[in-house]
């Protein structure tokens, strides 16, 4: 059974910093693609940032030079690193792993918020 459990959000000022963490069960960090989305109030959930199981990462453009993805193997956990946040960073972030099983199957963490104020 695969278990995501997003932790490391709050309240922070224009420019601050958070880390979000995303530790995972049933599912090897290391051998599997992690991601991490957000949702704005009123907008589509959006891909922020994707580390694969070879440890290349790839960013959205709105966070390219701000925010870093990472993972620790041992403790099977993935990071989201956030510097500068902007109040249009604002969101419920979530962890999201996926497995083939014939189809396409996709586990989520239960979220984390994220606030930045101007």
């Amino acid at each position: 059974q695969v278990q995501l459990v997003d932790s490391g959000g709050g309240f922070v000022q224009a420019g601050g910093s958070l880390r979000l963490s995303c530790a995972a069960s049933g599912i090897i960090v290391r051998i599997n693609a992690i991601n991490w989305y957000r949702q704005a109030p009123g907008k589509q959930r959006e891909l922020v940032a994707t580390i694969a199981s070879g440890g290349s990462t790839n960013y959205a453009d709105s966070v390219k030079g701000r925010f870093t993805i990472s993972r620790d193997n041992a403790k099977n956990t993935v990071y989201l690193q956030m510097n500068s946040l902007k109040p249009e960073d604002t969101a419920v972030y979530y962890c999201n792993a996926f497995k083939w099983l014939g189809v396409r199957r996709d586990y989520w963490g239960q979220g984390t918020q994220v606030t930045v104020s101007s």
